[in-house]
């Protein structure tokens, strides 16, 4: 593993300004799943890591701040990329740190040896485009193909952010044939989704993120996998509570 634990602490603060109830209560920290990293950290227990939640659970957070702890950039994009920074570093990943593996600890603290990437839905092509790649050229879910081709070569960290938000059915399998030779490879892999079809990878490790903040389940006991079954199988059940009459 390349990465074993991570951890968080609240802002630092000197002895005649301790944060307020209030300030403590704020964002990010008020997030259930950010509070139980503050509290018993994150451990990772296998190659691949997914983070499933509903919009607003944390989730997001949770991978950007891991991707920053990291050295990655927070806009988005490889190791071996600095954009002039048009986003600040989040408050989250300012105080991230990380238990590492031996090949970890050297990625952690030297910039010439740390391999990875972070894919952020919203940025990905931006990104891409900095790095060299044509994003005007190809479609959206081609661009992320793109950087699946080009850009999940090395062993390293890489950190996804709702990669399947461009992708078909059939891209998504590809997706899942790349991370599976990255981890064979000796890669670490940390994917927020909501997608049941990435989260069946045999071996993965599944942390579902809601208000009883993180808790390891098994797929079957997914909520988004039993809420596609129920609607593949019958979608009117769910249709008549939002369609008008």
């Amino acid at each position: 593993m390349i990465v074993e634990r991570a951890y968080a602490h609240l802002p630092s603060y000197g002895s005649h300004d301790a944060p307020d109830s209030d300030e403590a209560g704020a964002w990010p920290w008020s997030v259930p799943c950010v509070r139980q990293l503050l509290d018993e950290g994150l451990r990772f227990t296998a190659p691949v890591t997914f983070l499933v939640g509903e919009n607003g659970s944390g989730k997001s957070t949770l991978v950007e701040a891991l991707a920053e702890g990291f050295g990655l950039d927070s806009y988005g994009g490889s190791h071996d990329w600095r954009y002039a920074p048009s986003r600040a570093k989040s408050v989250l990943g300012e105080r991230i740190r990380f238990d590492a593996g031996p090949r970890g600890r050297r990625m952690l603290t030297s910039w010439s040896a740390r391999k990875g990437f972070f894919l952020r839905a919203e940025t990905a092509l931006d990104a891409l485009g900095r790095e060299g790649f044509s994003p005007d050229s190809v479609s959206h879910g081609e661009g992320f193909l793109a950087a699946f081709r080009g850009k999940f070569l090395h062993t390293g960290l890489y950190v996804l952010d709702e990669p399947e938000a461009a992708l078909s059915f059939t891209s998504c399998l590809e997706l899942l044939g790349h991370i599976d030779r990255l981890t064979k490879e000796g890669s670490q892999v940390i994917c927020a989704t909501h997608s049941p079809l990435l989260t069946a990878l045999p071996g993965a490790d599944i942390v579902e993120v809601g208000e009883h903040g993180m808790r390891r389940v098994g797929w079957r006991d997914l909520e988004v996998v039993d809420h596609w079954r129920r609607y593949l199988a019958d979608p009117h059940a769910y249709l008549r509570h939002v369609l008008e009459p």
